[in-house]
């Protein structure tokens, strides 16, 4: 097949990656991708959130699929756009792209379709935030109503804080006051072609910038797949429960969902509870979970765009483990430096079972400059945690980039 890819993040590079080790040998083209995915894959600059362009040049190129990466893109429409060109289009169009594009839409999905979540309160002025407030308590759960790049969500017992997040979030839209939810966290991705659902494997991401959770929320930080002390049947309830329910109410409403409904889960006390939706692959739990994808990724892909889904294939998955960590710029999140030399990557890539994603770097001579706040994605592969850890942390240490961080404790627990 002839695959576009949209968007230009790590995120991108692992579905570049994943694609690329069929052995049917697809043709791909990323847009407007990175300096890491040129490397692998032709890369055009092209404005992926600009439906007519997108549409018209994957009718010229003679497309076969396009995979919409970014969330940018998809509540732009630009899946309705490519579609009614005739070109299959993996991701929802812009009406269930709501789904992630407004939270006080997801929770009225969930609430009509009798999925587990937490109270929430939707509020426009800061009375009714201060209302909320009293009425849910600390810790306060303060989210943007729409898309803030994994950064309009705060979670605090700072009062003070809260309402300085909401004060600032609220001139842009409504901004949701959520019940506080206490247990581990769980990020699964189940694809649907607008009434079958497929699961993949679950992953949990690190959403704090410091080790032990400390510091502010950012876009992810690293990720590990599988979740071992997950109990059995955990993935099935969560498909009865969370999955089927909402495709079914999405159709209800005349927006059937077509693409990847990310859930992101916790697990609680008094049972499994959904976070949030988003409407495509998470970063960076997309580098772990397609680290560990054994089976056709182009083949899942189109069956899901083109309403094949039932009759498709299962996804077949190692039994190997994947974690990935994070390199941020100096200053991520709050004001990354960017432009500096990256150097030691080839170093890097001698460590058994890495692979690296590129998200914000750019050519520079013969090398690679950073280019915002997650610049790579080191992803290690191992047969227990315990090697994958050694193997992403010996690649990072062989990585120069002045000034950044990453964190040390991803996977740690499940190691232990």
């Amino acid at each position: 097949m002839k695959i576009l890819v949209l968007g230009s993040g790590a995120r991108e590079h692992a579905i570049v990656n994943a694609l690329l080790r069929d052995p049917a040998g697809h043709t791909i083209i990323c847009a407007p991708g990175n300096a890491g995915i040129s490397e692998v894959a032709e890369t055009v600059g092209l404005n992926a959130t600009d439906g007519p362009l997108v549409a018209e040049y994957a009718s010229e190129q003679g497309i076969d699929l396009v995979i919409i990466g970014p969330e940018a893109p998809l509540v732009a429409g630009v899946g309705d756009t490519v579609r009614a060109a005739g070109i299959p289009v993996f991701g929802p169009d812009k009406a269930a792209a709501a789904l992630e594009g407004s939270k006080e839409f997801a929770k009225d999905v969930m609430t009509a379709a009798g999925v587990p979540t937490g109270r929430a309160v939707s509020a426009t002025t800061m009375k009714e935030v201060e209302t909320a407030f009293d009425d849910l308590g600390a810790p306060y759960v303060v989210k943007a109503d729409g898309l803030a790049a994994g950064k309009g969500v705060i979670v605090t017992s700072d009062r003070k804080a809260a309402h300085d997040h909401a004060e600032f979030y609220i001139q842009h839209g409504p901004v949701l006051i959520e019940e506080f939810l206490d247990g581990h966290e769980v990020s699964l991705f189940i694809l649907s072609d607008g009434d079958a659902v497929v699961p993949l494997e679950p992953a949990q991401d690190y959403k704090r910038v410091f080790d032990n959770d400390e510091g502010p929320n950012t876009g992810g930080m690293g990720a590990y797949s599988p979740l071992p002390w997950l109990p059995d049947g955990f993935v099935d309830e969560i498909v009865e429960t969370v999955a089927q329910p909402t495709i079914r109410e999405m159709s209800r409403r005349g927006t059937p969902f077509v693409g990847l409904l990310y859930c992101g889960l916790i697990v609680t006390k008094d049972g499994v509870r959904v976070i949030e939706f988003n409407a495509r692959f998470g970063d960076p739990e997309t580098q772990v979970v397609l680290e560990r994808l054994d089976s056709s990724l182009a083949d899942l892909l189109l069956a899901t765009a083109t309403g094949r889904l039932a009759t498709a294939a299962d996804p077949v998955f190692s039994s190997d483990v994947a974690m990935t960590v994070v390199l941020a710029s100096e200053g991520y999140p709050e004001s990354p430096e960017t432009g500096r030399p990256i150097l030691g990557l080839a170093d890097a890539l001698e460590v058994p079972g890495v692979s690296i994603a590129h998200a914000a770097t750019a050519h520079d001579g013969g090398g690679f400059v950073s280019t915002g706040g997650r610049v790579l994605s080191v992803v290690a592969r191992g047969g227990d945690f315990g090697q994958a850890r050694e193997r992403a942390y010996e690649a990072l240490g062989r990585i120069s980039l002045d000034g950044a961080h990453y964190r040390s404790d991803i996977a740690l627990r499940v190691a232990r």
